[in-house]
C-alpha cells in the first residue's frame, strides 16, 4: 500500500543520572568520592533509504523512542551511552514539526540526519570534590531527550515522471520499460498509487521513472486522484507526458495535451515548466497514415521547442529513442552515444 503521509512522535533516549559513592577499603576509613556520570541517551535519526517509497510502516507504529543512558556507578564507572534509534524512511521524505508547522529536514538519497537529540548524562558527586567539601552526597540527574510531534510528507524521487490521461498507457510503458507490475486494466484509475520502476538502458545508464495516476480536468482542485499525486511530480526532473493516439474520450491528443498542461499549472508554476517529453502512445492502434495525420496535429498544438515521439507500450515500438531522449534530457546532448537506434532493450532494471 502506498502511504505519503503520517503522524508520529519521536522521544530521544534520556540522560542516565549520576551517582553518589564513596570508595571504601582496608586501611582508607575516609575514602573519597568516586560516583560515576551517566551516560548518555540515545538520538533519533532518520535515514532515508533508497530501498523503501511509501510511509507505510508508520501507519502501525506512530511513537518511536530511543533508549535511555544507563546511571553512572562507583568506583568511577560511567554509565553506558545508549545506541542511536535509526528509523528508515523514503527519500524525499520531508519532516515537519507538527506543533510548529516548520520544516525541520528534507531528506535526500541515503542522508542520516538526526531528528531529537539524547539528553546529556548527569554528573556523579565526584565531580563536586574539593579541598574543602571532601565528602559530597551531590549528584545531577540526566538530562531529558528531545521530544517531537512529527507531520512526514513524502514527496517522490524519480528521473522522470509519467503524466497523462487515465487509460493513456503509462502503465503499459512502465511495465515494458522496467521490472514494476503496476495494474493494467480497460478501465480508469486502474492506478491508484504512484508507481517506480528503473528502467535500465544499459549497464552504466539507468533511469528512475515514476507512473503517477490519470489526470482528469479539475485535478489541481481535488477531482479525482491528481490532487492527492500531482505533488510527487514535482521531486521529478523530467515530465514524460503520455498521450493515447486514439482516445476513447472523443476528444483528440491535442485536446487531452492542453487539458492536462492546464491542470499542472494550476497546480504550480514551476511544475508547468518543467522540462517535457511528449509521446503518441498506442500507436500500433492507427495505420502509418493516421500516425502521421496525428502527429502532425499534435505538434501543432504543443509549444515549438518541445520534442514529441511515437511509441507503443504494449507493441513496444519506440521505447529505445525514447529512452535515449531521456537520457539526453538529463544529462545533455553529449550524454546520446553516437549512431544510437531503437534497437531491443536490454533486461528491465528493477
Amino acid at each position: 500500500m502506498f502511504v505519503d503521509r503520517a503522524l508520529i512522535t519521536v522521544k530521544a533516549g534520556d540522560g542516565g543520572d549520576g551517582c553518589v559513592s564513596f570508595r571504601r577499603a582496608k586501611a582508607e576509613p575516609k575514602g573519597g568520592p568516586n560516583g560515576g556520570d551517566g551516560g548518555r541517551g540515545g538520538d533519533v535519526v532518520f535515514w532515508a533509504d533508497t530501498g523503501l517509497n511509501t510511509l507505510y510502516e508508520f501507519r502501525g507504529l506512530r511513537d518511536w523512542k530511543a533508549q535511555n543512558g544507563e546511571s553512572g556507578r562507583g568506583k568511577q564507572q560511567f554509565g553506558a551511552g545508549a545506541p542511536d534509534l535509526v528509523v528508515r524512511v523514503p527519500p524525499g521524505t520531508m519532516v515537519f514539526n507538527d506543533e510548529t508547522g516548520d520544516l525541520i529536514h528534507d531528506l535526500r538519497p541515503d542522508e542520516r540526519v538526526v531528528i531529537a537529540r539524547g539528553g546529556r548524562g548527569g554528573y556523579g558527586n565526584e565531580h563536586f570534590k574539593t579541598s574543602v567539601h571532601q565528602t559530597p552526597f551531590e549528584f545531577t540527574p540526566g538530562q531529558p531527550g528531545e521530544f517531537y510531534r512529527l507531520r512526514l510528507e513524502l514527496k517522490l524521487i524519480a528521473d522522470v515522471g509519467l503524466v497523462g490521461k487515465p487509460n493513456a498507457g503509462k502503465s503499459t510503458l512502465l511495465k515494458a520499460l522496467t521490472r514494476a507490475d503496476p495494474k493494467i486494466a480497460n478501465y480508469p484509475f486502474t492506478t491508484l498509487a504512484p508507481q517506480l520502476g528503473i528502467a535500465e538502458l544499459d549497464p552504466e545508464r539507468r533511469l528512475v521513472l515514476a507512473d503517477l495516476p490519470g489526470l482528469i480536468e479539475g485535478a489541481s482542485a481535488g477531482a479525482g486522484l491528481g490532487l492527492d499525486f500531482l505533488r510527487h511530480i514535482e521531486r521529478t526532473r523530467v515530465i514524460l507526458h503520455v498521450l493515447d493516439a486514439a482516445p476513447e474520450d472523443g476528444l483528440t491528443p491535442a485536446q487531452n495535451y492542453r487539458a492536462i498542461r492546464e491542470e499542472l499549472a494550476g497546480h504550480s508554476h514551476a511544475l508547468a515548466e518543467k522540462t517535457e517529453l511528449i509521446v503518441l502512445n498506442k500507436a500500433d492502434l492507427l495505420d502509418d497514415d493516421e500516425q502521421r495525420d496525428a502527429l502532425k496535429a499534435l505538434r501543432r498544438a504543443v509549444p515549438r521547442d518541445t520534442e514529441v515521439l511515437i511509441t507503443s507500450g504494449g507493441a513496444r515500438v519506440g521505447l529505445r529513442p525514447m529512452l535515449e531522449r531521456l537520457w539526453a534530457m538529463l544529462h545533455g546532448e553529449a550524454a546520446r552515444p553516437p549512431g544510437w537506434t531503437d534497437a531491443p532493450l536490454p533486461a528491465a532494471g528493477g
